[in-house]
Parts: C-alpha cells; structure tokens; sequence
C-alpha cells in the first residue's frame, strides 16, 4: 500500500547549520526531496529550472500568490520568492518526502496552511558559538554578522511554534535525530490508520 510523504520544515537562526543538516539528510534518504521555490529573479549563470529554482516572471508570481498557489512567499531585495504549493502536494502524494529550509515567517505561513507538516527547530549549543559559527564562515561584513546575532533573539521566540527542537552540537548528532523524528512520524496513528482499517477488513495491507 502506498503511503503519503511528509513534509519536514526546517527552521533556526542564521549559523546553526541548517543547510548542511539538510544536504546530510538528503544523502542519507533517497527518498527525500529538496523543495524547490519559485522566484523572479533572474537565473544566475550554471542555474537550471526545475532544479535551483522555478524561474517565473513576476506577473506569473502575482498571479500564483493571488490564486493560493504558494504555501509561503516573500519579497527579498525586489525578488519574490515563494514555495509551489503543487509541487510539495504532487512530491507528497506520490510518496516521498519533502525538507523545506526556511526562516521562521515562512514556517509560520505554511504552518496555518498546511498545519499537518513536520516542523523543526534547529538550536545552536550557545549564542557564542553561533557568532563564531557565523564569522568562521567569511562570508559577511562585520555590520551584517551584528545584524544576524540581532535577529537571533526574535527567531527563538518563534521556537515554541514549532514540533521538535533540535541541538546542533554536532552535525552527524543533529542529523540522526532529524532522522529519527521522520521514522517516528511516519509511525504516528494518524498516519497509518488505513493500515490498521485494511487489517482489520481482509487480514494484510497488500
């Protein structure tokens, strides 16, 4: 019997590791997927469609965020990004899963429309190490990493929204309880009540 995908929601301050939580749980689950957004800029050079991203004109956008076609959007520096709704329901049904890497306005969103995800907080061991995390990575000025730790307060306020709280203390560690909470949720009653309504009325789940 086929069974329905889940999808997990990723969310946590800038620095806690997310992105490479999620790059390790894609290597491990093949049956995993990565959601892909949709977006108005422009394709960067190497970027294809379908894979980065949906690359869609802007009125396209409007139109999306008008019909309810997206679980979340948001506007970044002029660009709108947004999450198909179709593309998770379709990845959904089909029977995989599907991990969403997002900051905690989007998970808000898409928690009020699609209430049934699995969503994820991913904490780091200390302010302190999330200030080094942020400055071994060379990738912003001083002015932005001040401005990132400024919004580390705001995010945890959000925490409590979420399902599970994750410690990132070490990858490796911070991924296999990732893992371990997708097996227990595709365990939940709720999920597998046809199974247990299939046994009951011709003796299998074949």
């Amino acid at each position: 019997m086929a069974r329905h995908g889940i999808l997990i929601v990723l969310s946590g301050p800038s620095g806690t590791g997310k992105g490479t939580i999620c790059k390790e749980l894609l290597a491990q689950n093949e049956n995993l997927h990565y959601s892909i957004s949709a977006t108005t800029r422009s394709a960067r050079p190497g970027e294809v469609n379908g894979v980065n991203y949906w690359f869609v004109a802007p009125d396209e956008f409007r139109t999306m965020v008008e019909q309810d076609e997206l679980l979340e959007w948001a506007e970044v520096y002029g660009n709108c990004y947004g999450t198909p709704r179709r593309w998770v329901s379709d990845m959904l049904w089909s029977g995989h899963d599907v991990v969403l890497e997002i900051d905690t306005q989007g998970a808000m969103q898409i928690k009020k429309k699609f209430p049934q995800g699995v969503f994820v907080f991913i904490i780091p061991p200390s302010l302190k190490e999330l200030e080094d995390r942020i400055v071994k990575r060379g990738a912003d000025s001083p002015a932005v990493i001040a401005k990132r730790l400024g919004c580390v307060q705001g995010e945890l306020g959000f925490a409590t929204q979420y399902d599970y709280a994750v410690v990132n203390d070490e990858v490796a560690t911070a991924t296999a309880k990732i893992a371990a909470i997708i097996v227990a949720e595709k365990c939940r009653m709720e999920r597998n009540s046809d199974l247990i309504e299939a046994i009951g009325k011709r003796g299998s789940i074949d």
